[in-house]
Order: structure tokens, then C-alpha cells, then sequence
């Protein structure tokens, strides 16, 4: 380990900073943020001083003056950052000399430590370093924590540092205790926080707590959207959450690569639905969450798309409601966006359509009892989930209804995965042509004139990219 990661603490300390240019005002920032007293020394300063000293009023002190060997003196702490490098050199030799720790801008090698990247969730703080080998890839990692790392993380911290005593003193076991914070600062408490939701956020601590206290710890659940298959496409707070499950009752459009995003020693739990092919009944599912809540687990419901678009998620959370169980609702990207999007196929267009209407391909009793007098309009976009089966009895009733034989219609197979395929044709011939190319579910349907945009329009390439192995 060439540099020992320490942090310090420059509350009201005096810091000098030699240099006026963007790399010393970046510099400048960074001990401002720390509370310390500044002194910057340059014969000239950039624009960005003057709104420093605005924005820290009485900590900042600008000298207009070449560096002199004296103003070192007294002072925590020492960065050189002029665009002379040998001066820079000189006043980490000086500041050595009496015994100061100097940072130099030019040459890192020549002062006594680094800046590293920053992560401010204060009072949290993450630092990230490369020891001055690889800085862009310090800053690409840097990029990669703050996405995981929810901006009011910091708040967090706040809130278990004021019920820490109180923790402390109801329950001193500590492995109980342990188990205790591990639990609440991953659960509501710490989503209710993070969306700025503090008040609440307390009293589900409190209740928590004294739940904890009498051995009646309740779980909670969270019904994540899991987007149309490519895991990239899933928001950071389904992914936060996936990471935190106990169990995972996950569905049969949730892709593998997703599965494989999920906390290693979770238990999944198979519920997927295909047509005429129910692996556990929707009453079942809905059981199954309360009885693994009731337990004190946290249960992830993981669907394809959005709970709450053709997910039933909507009917899962009326049991979890009724047993006063904690629950959460993120949105995913539903079928229709994604696979559109990765399509090239815009759902609205100023020249196409101006609407668009997303409708299940069958009912509840299996049927295919639709208005379809209100999809007759032209410039509007149809877009059909779990049609597949039905595809010859929408062709048709649209045309009964009045939609031109020659609206365009496209068939996305698998969309946003590697495995995408995208067949177009129109009312009269599509229903032909699905079973001519053996599509097979999941499919999407789109009907519209938008369709015609896909050939101009199409960017994904599913043959660049390589299939996850199983």
C-alpha cells in the first residue's frame, strides 16, 4: 500500500493554497467543504475565487502576491498548485523541512500525499484513490459507486447516529443489535429517508425498535419492475432493493442476467405465468408474500416490465395492505417503452401518431372482448401485451372495426435482449407471417404507422452482443 488513506480533520484549521488558476480553485473547494481557513497566494486568481468567497463567507482569504518562503508558516496544511513545477517542488521541500504536509498539483511524487476521489454523503465520506497511477480510472470507479449510493445517504447517518444510545440501551446484546441495524438501515426506514421522508422515517424506527424489543419483528416487501430483459435498463433503486432481498418470488420475464443481480444467498421462488401454464396460482403468490413478511423477511416480488402495467401488482399489494404489512412499489421500464425504444420504433411521432394506448391481449376469463371501435383511429399507436396467441383474432377485429389492411404491425420477440427479433408486416398478412417465422413468446405487439420508422430508425444490433451463458 503506497499511500495510507487517512482522514483529517481541518475544522477552523488555517490551509494555504499557492497558485490562481482552475486547478488550485478545484483544490481551494475540497479544504472549504472541510471548514478550514484558506489562504490562497497568486499574482492572479480565476473567476471561480470570487464565488468562493461568496459561497464561504470568512473562510477564504485571497493574497495577490508572489509566494514568499514565510506564509508557510503556522499552517496545517500546504498545496502547491502552480503551473511552475519546480516551485511546486520547492515548497513541498520547504514544507517538509517543517514538518507540514504539502500536496503538489504538478508532481505527485514530490509532495507528501494525494487528493483522492470523493464521494460526499456526509457525515459519510468514500474515498478513492489510485495513487496517482490511473487517475480516470479512480474517477470511472468514483462514477460507478455515487450511482449506488443514494444522495441522501448522508441523512441516513444523521438518523442512526440520534436513536444510536436509545438502540444501545434497549438492546445490548450485540449480536442482536447488529442484526437490528442491518436490518432497518436497509429496509423502509433507510427508503423512507432517502426520498426525503425523515419524520416518517423515524416513527417506522421507533415502531421497529420496539417491535425488536418484544422478539415481534415484521419484514416487508417490495414489488421491483424488472424492466423487459436488459439488465441495464433496471433503476438503482431495484437494484439497491434486489441486493437486500431475503426471498425473491420472481416471474417467468425476469431474464437470468437480472436473476443473477440478485442478493447470492436469497431463496428464489418460481411463480412465472405462461399462457394456459400457471407454475403457482395468483392467490398462492399473494399468500406467499405475506407468509415470508410475517416471518420477519424481506420479500422481493420481481416482475417483468412494471408491477403496476398488466403485473397484477396492484392485487398483491391489496393482501399486504389488509395484514398491515410494510411494502415498497418501484416502476420498471414496461414492454412497450423498451422494446419500442430498442425497435427504433417511436410509440408517438408528430407525423404518425399522437397517442398511444397500451392494451392486454386477453382478459381475465381468457377472452378478447375488446373496444375495438376506439382503435380504429389512425394516428394512434396500438400496442398489445400477451397478443401472441390472439394474433389472428386482433388482425381481424381491427379490420372489422375499420383499421386499413395496410396499417403496419410489428412483432418484437424477446425485445431488449440479445435474442430481439423484430418482424414486420401489416393487418392482413402478419398473422401468416408469425407462424411462417415461429415467433414465440414473449412478443410484443405494435400497430400503427409508426411502425414504418423501425428499418430508418433501428440502432440495437442483437447480433454484436454475446448471449449470457446460462
Amino acid at each position: 500500500m503506497k499511500y495510507m488513506p487517512l482522514f483529517m480533520n481541518l475544522d477552523q484549521q488555517p490551509c494555504l493554497v499557492v497558485g490562481g488558476g482552475p486547478i488550485a480553485a478545484r483544490k481551494t473547494e475540497l479544504l472549504l467543504k472541510a471548514s478550514a481557513k484558506v489562504n490562497c497566494v497568486a499574482l492572479d486568481f480565476a473567476d471561480r475565487f470570487q464565488q468562493l468567497l461568496q459561497q464561504y463567507p470568512g473562510h477564504l482569504n485571497l493574497v495577490n502576491e508572489a509566494f514568499g518562503d514565510s506564509q508557510i508558516d503556522h499552517q496545517r496544511l500546504v498545496v502547491a498548485a502552480t503551473d511552475d513545477s519546480q516551485l511546486n517542488k520547492n515548497i513541498a521541500k520547504l514544507c517538509r523541512s517543517q514538518g507540514i504536509p504539502c500536496n503538489t498539483v504538478s508532481d505527485g511524487q514530490s509532495g507528501d500525499f494525494i487528493f483522492p476521489a470523493i464521494i460526499d454523503r456526509s457525515p459519510v465520506i468514500a474515498a478513492v484513490s489510485s495513487g496517482g497511477e490511473a487517475p480516470v480510472l479512480t474517477r470511472l470507479l468514483r462514477g460507478k459507486i455515487e450511482s449506488v449510493i443514494p444522495s441522501a445517504f448522508g441523512h441516513l447517518a444523521s438518523l442512526a447516529s440520534h436513536f444510536r444510545q436509545e438502540v444501545k440501551r434497549r438492546s445490548p446484546n450485540i449480536a442482536s443489535r447488529r442484526k437490528f441495524w442491518e436490518t432497518t438501515l436497509t429496509g423502509t426506514v433507510a427508503e423512507q429517508v432517502f426520498i426525503g421522508n425523515t419524520e416518517i422515517a423515524e416513527k417506522i424506527f421507533a415502531k421497529a425498535l420496539a417491535q425488536a424489543e418484544k422478539g415481534q419483528e415484521k419484514g416487508e416487501v417490495y414489488l421491483v419492475g424488472a424492466g423487459p430483459g436488459d439488465p441495464d435498463l433496471l433503476t438503482f433503486k431495484a437494484l439497491r432493493l434486489m441486493q437486500q432481498a431475503d426471498v425473491v418470488l420472481y416471474d417467468a420475464l425476469v431474464s437470468q442476467p437480472i436473476l443473477d443481480l440478485v442478493k447470492r444467498d436469497a431463496e428464489l421462488i418460481y411463480v412465472g405465468k405462461r399462457k394456459k401454464d400457471h407454475a403457482v396460482p395468483q392467490q398462492d403468490i399473494n399468500q406467499l408474500l405475506i407468509d415470508h413478511a410475517k416471518l420477519g423477511k424481506r420479500v422481493l416480488r420481481l416482475k417483468g416490465g412494471d408491477p403496476f402495467i398488466f403485473g397484477r401488482g396492484g392485487e398483491e399489494i391489496e393482501g399486504l395492505m389488509e395484514e398491515g404489512l410494510e411494502f415498497q412499489v418501484v416502476p420498471g421500464i414496461t414492454a412497450a417503452n423498451g422494446c419500442a425504444a430498442y425497435s427504433g420504433i417511436p410509440l408517438t411521432h408528430r407525423d404518425y401518431s399522437q397517442s398511444v394506448r397500451f392494451i392486454t391481449g386477453h382478459l381475465k376469463d381468457g377472452s378478447t372482448d375488446l373496444p375495438w371501435q376506439e382503435f380504429v383511429y389512425p394516428a394512434q399507436t396500438l400496442v398489445f401485451y400477451m397478443g401472441l396467441g390472439g394474433l389472428k383474432t386482433i388482425c381481424e377485429k381491427l379490420v372489422e372495426a375499420g383499421r386499413a389492411v395496410s396499417t403496419p404491425v410489428a412483432l418484437i420477440q424477446k425485445g431488449t435482449t440479445p435474442q430481439q427479433r423484430v418482424i414486420t408486416s401489416d393487418l392482413a398478412n402478419m398473422p401468416e407471417m408469425a407462424i411462417k417465422e415461429k415467433i414465440q413468446a414473449p412478443t410484443l405487439i405494435v400497430i400503427g404507422d409508426v411502425v414504418q420508422l423501425h428499418e430508418k430508425l433501428s440502432w440495437f444490433s442483437p447480433d454484436q452482443i454475446k448471449p449470457t451463458e446460462d
